[in-house]
């Protein structure tokens, strides 16, 4: 069918309610605003479905939610695993909790159980849940740190990562076999109840989650010592951290914890907010205000679903506070837990360090220092779940940590995902051992680059929105991978990687080598002093991500370094 087919489709037929065609009736005159709702039916990809809110087959409603959830529904019946059950959280957006029911009321109406909490809750408690249930699957609607606009539907297996190759095509290939709307089943909600397919779960899940959180503590004594003494302020960003990371920082001690008034409450149009994503400085706008008024030590903010984690520490010779990036606060986490664990004697055998390609090379050293095995995986904390599956089942190593460059990371093993909740209460324990020191998360900070290098990255991010926007994000793509570029400015290109056909080359010499890791459309340019370049096209959104990071010999050739070669991959492009 065409775009204006399928309009009328919606329009004219009785599956379809009379507010979705209300909408629909609204837009009647405007044929860009239907052809941008119905050119495609919104996409079922690797990580799930995410776009905006409304009605037609390429935004979130409850009929593509439905859909995707049939197509998962059949997908399970046909591993036989249905009696396991599914478990489904949700976050604070625009139509969450009728999105999260409309999956329910799905699987119910195939004969699959669905265990959904009874409120709003962070992503990586749902990857507990299910794991803590012994569901076959899990699924979390969320847009994550999307503008307002936007909702998402994320799917879990049943080792508690997102799902990942061949699973993850499995499923798609069975969501994309869905034709015809009328053969997406639902249920009435009550019988559901009545009949054992729908089943509310909430504080038993989150005592077991927070004590799975505590095992992660190194130095209960040093939180006890030093907990009167630090001053916390918080932001939740209108989503779901408030309630567990309030309750685990209050449960471990810490006595001055200050959330942000604003932005406290689950609010779904993030009224305080242009953007609610902790990577953006002014997401901090409130929290910072907050932290001079109390003259806080760290400023956390999570967000929306509470998978991310940004912080600010105070620099204490100027008074300010400095900004971290994902790489610096998951390397303060990271070598403090090596660290601690190497002198108590805890490190278990065969320790490993996951973290992804386009995360800061620091890595490096670290894991050298405390002869832990750095493994490296593609983009994205489903490939670092799949890992500490991996070692569960051959017992080649154990898992430590794990850490990406987007502000996620993971301590333990409770989640198969990043855990905010998880990263505020471990980055608490490092700001309470450093207080003892009579020092700042920003000296320990300085302390790391000193030891291993300054190492700085950042991004280079092109927004391409709509039909034409995704013609020329390929475009770009297909450019640097046919004609990769020799040299970024006065950088040689050393190796170029291309994942998508699993090649590296050395470019002086032409070799050929495999990259070992799955097909992605990734492109990575290995450059000399540590060095690099990647382009992505995002999975979520419109967009286009050039990763860099470089190595200097102070903070102010860094960011030297790292200034220049954006400016090069400018003038490449």
């Amino acid at each position: 069918m065409s775009y204006m087919d399928e309009f009328n489709f919606w329009l004219e037929d009785d599956y379809f309610d009379q507010d979705t065609k209300n909408e629909l009736l609204a837009i009647r005159d405007n044929e860009k605003e239907i052809e941008e709702r119905f050119y495609k039916e919104l996409e079922f990809g690797t990580g799930g479905l995410r776009g905006i809110i409304g009605a037609g087959t390429n935004r979130m409603n409850l009929y593509t939610v439905r859909k995707a959830t049939q197509g998962l529904a059949n997908y399970i019946l046909k591993q036989g695993t249905g009696k396991k059950g599914v478990a489904i959280a949700y976050d604070s957006r625009r139509m969450s909790p009728e999105f999260a029911d409309a999956a329910a009321l799905c699987l119910g109406a195939n004969g699959i159980k669905a265990y959904v909490f009874e409120s709003l809750r962070p992503t990586p408690e749902l990857s507990f849940a299910l794991r803590t249930l012994g569901c076959t699957a899990g699924i979390v609607v969320t847009a994550s740190h999307n503008p307002p606009e936007y909702n998402g539907y994320k799917v879990y297996w049943e080792d508690g990562a997102q799902v990942t190759a061949p699973r993850d095509r499995e499923i798609i290939e069975e969501v994309q076999a869905i034709k015809d709307y009328h053969t997406v089943k639902t249920m009435d909600k009550e019988a559901a109840l009545k009949a054992g397919l729908y089943q509310v779960i909430g504080s038993e899940i989150d005592d077991k989650y927070m004590e799975e959180l505590k095992k992660q503590i190194i130095h209960p004594e040093v939180i006890q010592e030093m907990a009167d003494h630090i001053r916390i302020v918080y932001t939740p960003l209108c989503g779901t951290g408030n309630v567990p990371v309030r309750r685990i920082l209050s449960e471990l001690g810490f006595r001055h914890v200050f959330v942000v008034p604003e932005q406290e409450k689950p609010d779904p149009d993030f009224t305080t907010l242009d953007y609610p994503n902790p990577e953006d400085p002014k997401a901090f706008t409130y929290a910072l205000r907050l932290a001079k008024e109390k003259d806080a030590d760290i400023v956390l903010a999570t967000d929306p679903d509470a998978d991310r984690l940004g912080v600010y520490a105070k620099n204490k010779e100027t008074g300010e506070y400095v900004a971290f990036t994902g790489n610096m606060s998951g390397m303060l986490i990271a070598e403090y837990i090596l660290r601690e664990k190497t002198a108590a004697k805890t490190m278990p055998e065969n320790p490993a360090l996951v973290t992804t390609i386009v995360t800061t090379n620091m890595t490096k050293p670290i894991t050298e220092a405390y002869h832990v095995k750095l493994i490296e995986v593609l983009t994205g904390f489903k490939f670092i779940g799949e890992q500490i599956k991996l070692f569960e089942q051959t017992g080649s190593n154990n898992y430590v940590f794990g850490l990406e460059e987007s502000y996620g990371c993971l301590a333990g093993t409770h989640a198969r995902d990043k855990d905010a909740v998880v990263a505020v209460m471990c980055l608490c324990e490092v700001a309470a051992y450093c207080k003892k020191q009579g020092k700042t998360l920003w000296d320990m900070m300085l302390d790391l680059y000193e030891k291993y290098g300054y190492f700085k990255e950042t991004q280079y991010t092109i927004t391409l929105k709509g039909i034409d926007g995704s013609r020329q994000i390929a475009q770009i793509m297909d450019k640097l991978r046919e004609n990769p570029p020799k040299a970024f400015g006065d950088l040689k290109v050393l190796k170029f990687r291309d994942y998508e056909t699993d090649r590296i080359v050395d470019m002086e010499t032409g070799a050929e080598t495999t990259t070992g890791l799955p097909k992605s459309n990734v492109l990575y340019f290995e450059l000399p002093d540590d060095a690099w370049c990647c382009a992505r096209p995002s999975g979520t959104e419109p967009k286009i991500k050039f990763y860099m990071g470089v190595k200097g010999t102070s903070l102010e050739d860094a960011d030297k370094k790292v200034a220049k070669l954006t400016e090069d991959l400018k003038a490449l492009l």
